[in-house]
């Protein structure tokens, strides 16, 4: 059978090899011809397609699944997946220190917090949950004093039992997690976009309704790939910025 060729690769060493090759895959995938095959070479094979080891590319190839862009079969092996197109979110990669270094400009008042049945919407994350607890966020810029966003956290059970209402309004929750719950957090996926400002939140942001603010869910998962956390922001659309720097100097 005929399998996708994937393009070739020059490896930066100051990023990790698994997040490089899967970032390339993927603009291999979105960038397909339409009749080009739906079949991906074998892990071995690829692995030495791009000159990583077998575990580097398991790691790669598990990101793109999360993605839904490929599916995974025993013994059958690795497909991409038929309605994979552009349109799925870039990811960019960044530290945990940088996300809390980020957060903490920013002043916090609780709202309120308490379980809550887990919403249909982020179902796909806490497998098997039938509550999680919430904690709803109003934070203020430190030198206007003017709201800058609203959050609502969506903890596990287990992890939100290690966690006091003064804990996050002391630390930003990246923080918390980290040095009061004990997390060993193994990944964040942030997905940026755009929205118009519902009731809540034009009330809280002091907005109009209906103009434009962004929107932010971000998942925190621990190095077992289990997820302790979903944060839906929502931002004044004039209050945020977005910076990246993008090193395309390899050794």
């Amino acid at each position: 059978m005929t399998v996708f060729a994937p393009d070739s690769l020059e490896l930066n060493r100051k990023l990790p090899l698994w997040y490089q090759v899967s970032q390339s895959l993927r603009a291999s995938i979105l960038g397909r011809p339409p009749q080009a095959p739906l079949r991906l070479p074998t892990e071995e094979q690829l692995a030495e397609h791009y000159g990583v080891s077998v575990l580097t590319m398991r790691q790669a190839l598990k990101e793109l699944e999360l993605e839904g862009l490929i599916s995974r079969h025993r013994r059958r092996g690795t497909f991409i997946e038929p309605a994979a197109r552009p349109g799925s979110p870039v990811r960019l990669l960044g530290s945990v220190d940088a996300i809390v270094a980020q957060q903490s400009g920013e002043s916090t008042t609780l709202l309120e917090h308490g379980p809550v049945p887990v919403p249909v919407e982020v179902a796909p994350y806490f497998p098997g949950l039938a509550e999680v607890v919430a904690f709803r966020r109003l934070r203020y810029d430190r030198e206007s004093g003017e709201a800058a966003n609203w959050a609502e956290n969506l903890l596990h059970p287990e992890v939100a039992a290690r966690i006091t209402p003064e804990d996050l309004e002391r630390w930003p929750m990246t923080r918390v997690l980290r040095d009061v719950a004990g997390v060993t957090v193994g990944r964040i996926a942030n997905t940026v976009q755009a929205r118009l400002a519902d009731p809540t939140t034009s009330q809280l942001l002091a907005v109009p309704l209906l103009s434009p603010i962004l929107h932010i869910t971000g998942v925190v998962y621990d190095e077992k790939g289990r997820t302790v956390d979903v944060a839906r922001i929502h931002y004044r659309g004039d209050r945020f910025s977005f910076a990246v720097s993008v090193d395309s100097s390899p050794e």
